[in-house]
C-alpha cells in the first residue's frame, strides 16, 4: 500500500492532466452577463442585467474602474428632499443611476437635484403628494417620460408624528395623516411603479421604507408603528405577487437616524436620541447615508434572489 501512494502523482499535477489533451491545459473560462460577472445562460428572475455595459479585460494588464452598483437604471425616489431620501438620491445618481427625485416640498427638491448634476449626475424631480392617487401616478409617470423606463423604486416618504404621546392622546387628525402618507402612499406608489417598470423594463425592484418601530410595539408612537407594520406586510404581499414576473420587493427598517424627522422628536422629547443609543449595541444614530446604502443594495442586481425581506438597518437595537 504504502509502495502505491508513494507511486501517485500530487494532487495539483492529476487535476492539471487531461487525457486527452496534451501538455498543460488552460484554465476555463466562463464569460461573464455584461456588468454582471455572472455566468451567461436563461436569464434569472429577479436579476435585471439589460441596462449595463461589459467592463471585463481579459487582456489588458489593468482592469478599468467598476461600474456603480445602480449603473444604467432608472430610479424613482420619493422623499427625496431630505434626510434618507436625499442621501439616497445622491448616493443612486454616483452609483450610475439617473433619478427622478418625487416630495412635497420643490425647493429642497430642487437643491438636492442641483446637486446631483453639479457632480455630474442625471437628475429631474417632480413636487408630489404622497397621499394623492393621482399625484403619485403623475411622478411616476414623469419618471418614463423623462428617461423612457423604470427600474427601480425606492419609497422612502413619509412624515412623523405631531405629537409623541399613548394611543388615547393621538388626535385623529394625526392619526388619519400618518395612514395616508406612511400606509396608503406606500401602497399608491407600489400600484404605480409596478405597473410602470411592467411596462418598460419589464423587471425591477422596489425598496419600501419601514422603521424599527414596524417590529414591535411603540407606546409613544403608537400610529406610526401601526403604520410601519402595516409596510412590512405590503411588502410581504407584493413580493409574492410579483416576483413571478421578476419584481423584487423588499423594505428596510431604520433604527435612530439623524434625520430632520429624528430631530424634531429630539425638540419635543429631548434627551430621546441618547435613550435610544443606549438600547442599540453600537451606541449611535446612523446617518442618512449608512441607510441609503442598504436600500441601494437591495435595488441593485448584487441582491438578484433576495425578496420579500425586511432588512434591518438599525445598529442591533431590534437585537437587544
Amino acid at each position: 500500500i504504502r509502495s502505491r501512494l508513494l507511486r501517485r502523482k500530487p494532487a495539483s499535477s492529476r487535476l492539471s492532466m487531461s487525457p486527452s489533451v496534451s501538455g498543460p491545459t488552460k484554465p476555463i473560462q466562463v464569460p461573464p452577463v455584461p456588468g454582471c460577472g455572472y455566468p451567461t445562460g436563461p436569464r434569472l428572475i429577479g436579476m435585471n442585467t439589460t441596462h449595463t455595459t461589459d467592463t471585463s479585460d481579459t487582456t489588458g494588464t489593468s482592469a478599468p474602474d467598476a461600474p456603480g452598483l445602480l449603473a444604467g437604471k432608472v430610479a424613482f425616489i420619493s422623499g427625496a428632499g431630505r434626510g434618507i431620501g436625499a442621501a439616497a438620491a445622491r448616493l443612486f445618481a454616483r452609483e450610475g443611476a439617473r433619478v427622478l427625485l418625487a416630495a412635497r416640498t420643490e425647493d429642497q427638491l430642487k437643491a438636492v437635484a442641483e446637486q446631483i448634476r453639479a457632480a455630474g449626475g442625471t437628475a429631474e424631480y417632480a413636487v408630489c403628494d404622497l397621499a394623492d392617487a393621482t399625484s403619485v401616478r403623475a411622478a411616476v409617470d414623469r419618471t418614463v417620460e423623462a428617461y423612457g423606463r423604470l427600474d427601480v423604486a425606492f419609497n422612502n416618504g413619509a412624515i412623523g408624528t405631531r405629537r409623541p404621546g399613548p394611543m388615547d392622546q393621538v388626535p385623529e387628525a394625526d392619526f388619519d395623516e400618518q395612514y395616508g402618507v406612511n400606509l396608503k402612499g406606500v401602497w399608491l406608489a407600489l400600484a404605480a411603479q409596478v405597473a410602470a417598470i411592467r411596462a418598460t423594463a419589464g423587471t425591477g425592484a422596489i425598496v419600501n421604507t419601514s422603521s424599527v418601530g414596524g417590529w414591535k410595539g411603540n407606546p409613544v408612537l403608537p400610529a406610526y408603528s401601526a403604520m410601519k407594520r402595516g409596510v412590512h406586510s405590503l411588502t410581504e404581499s407584493a413580493a409574492v405577487a410579483y416576483g413571478p414576473e421578476g419584481i423584487r420587493v423588499n423594505a428596510i427598517a431604520p433604527g435612530t437616524t439623524l434625520t430632520e424627522m429624528m430631530r424634531h422628536w429630539e425638540a419635543e422629547s429631548p434627551g430621546i436620541i441618547d435613550q435610544l443609543n443606549e438600547r442599540t449595541p453600537l451606541r449611535r444614530a446612523a446617518q442618512p447615508e449608512e441607510v441609503a446604502e442598504a436600500a441601494a443594495w437591495l435595488l441593485s442586481d448584487r441582491a438578484s434572489y433576495v425578496t420579500g425581506v425586511v432588512l434591518s438597518v438599525d445598529g442591533g437595537m431590534r437585537a437587544s
